[in-house]
């Protein structure tokens, strides 16, 4: 009688990222991997605890593929300011994964040469030590919060986006004068959520920069 086969982590998390492409983690489940693979459950929990132990290992690996060929370069706002390119762009072909990623995070290899890249360019900055944690926790928060909500947009249907495109010129432009004076009167200026959406990315991160640039001696 031939065994089950016997699937290595690679080809776990292999399938798990190919299934999240086109379901979130929400209705991502260990017993429909577990289906894909042609094995039961239990043998997947040797590899991993629970859903979100494999959840946040499929998304290091996005965080790894991020970091590959990366070196340094310039001074400390243009390292973090490519890196953080870098992540939008590695989370920008796996979607699904970077809202994994902005709820669950990460601690494999890859997480760990992200964290370790932007303490050390923030150490380059000047800042004292005592404010280098501080100022890594929130860019970490601002690049999840703004990669996963870009990558929310992006995964909506095209008659998902029309809706929302009716819903949005009903909104701003219907908008009653008298009761909203202001959204009336910016109302054909004003751009849908997903509008350049990556001018958005660098003009936020780079705000940011700025006070954190304003903080040095």
């Amino acid at each position: 009688m031939t065994g089950r086969r016997r699937w290595s982590t690679e080809e776990i998390l292999d399938t798990a990222a190919e299934l999240l492409r086109t379901s979130d983690a929400e209705s991502f489940s260990v017993r429909k991997l577990a289906a894909a693979l042609g094995t039961d459950s239990s043998s997947l929990y040797r590899h991993f605890r629970n859903k979100t132990e494999l959840l946040r290992a499929v998304a290091d690996r996005i965080l790894l593929a991020s970091m590959d060929g990366y070196r340094p370069e310039g001074d400390w706002k243009q390292r973090i300011t490519a890196l953080a390119l870098r992540l939008r762009e590695a989370f920008g072909e796996q979607l699904q994964l970077a809202a994994v990623w902005g709820r669950y995070g990460s601690g494999g290899t890859g997480s760990r040469m992200v964290m370790e890249e932007l303490l050390q360019a923030l150490r380059a900055s000047g800042l004292p030590d005592e404010e280098v944690a501080v100022r890594y926790h929130r860019i970490v928060i601002l690049l999840a919060a703004l990669i996963s909500s870009e990558a929310g947009i992006s995964t909506v249907t095209p008659e998902e986006y029309e809706q929302g495109m009716e819903q949005f010129r009903v909104a701003v432009l219907g908008a009653d004068p008298e009761r909203f004076p202001a959204l009336a009167h910016f109302a054909r200026d004003i751009r849908p959520l997903g509008a350049d959406r990556r001018a958005a990315f660098e003009e936020i991160l780079a705000a940011h920069l700025a006070q954190i640039d304003a903080l040095l001696p």
